[in-house]
């Protein structure tokens, strides 16, 4: 398992952005597929977007899609989550997640067995 602490979340305003980052301990970060969720008030949490191990495969939830970027640096051990043009709807608790395989047939992280403790992002109107 790997140990992951985000941070960066904060109050922004609509059309906003703002950048998180994971950072991740432990030896094997760059072997695992690494993915970004959010749970909003009274909601389930849901998939935000996902990263293969190297970096050059990634997958958004439709509400995400070009407006926020997830990388990653191995050398760093850091994930990250660029989030630009900010909603008042994309409001919640983030969190980082590190799984083993990403299911392209039904687009989820399998295999999560690690999560972060999650960093509140809050985007007034």
């Amino acid at each position: 398992q790997v140990q992951l602490v985000e941070s960066g979340g904060g109050l922004v305003q609509a059309g906003g952005s703002l950048r998180l980052s994971c950072a991740a301990s432990g030896r094997y970060f760059s072997s695992y597929v690494m993915g970004w969720f959010r749970q909003a008030p009274g909601k389930e949490r849901e998939f935000v977007a996902a990263i293969s191990w190297s970096g050059g495969s990634t997958f958004y939830a439709d509400s995400v899609k070009g407006r926020f970027t997830i990388s990653r640096d191995n050398a760093k051990n850091t994930l990250y989550l660029q989030m630009n043009s900010l909603k008042p709807e994309d409001t919640a608790v983030y969190y980082c997640a590190a799984g083993n395989n990403w299911d392209s047939d039904y687009g989820v992280l399998e295999g999560i067995h690690s999560w972060g403790q999650g960093t509140q992002v809050t985007v007034s109107a």
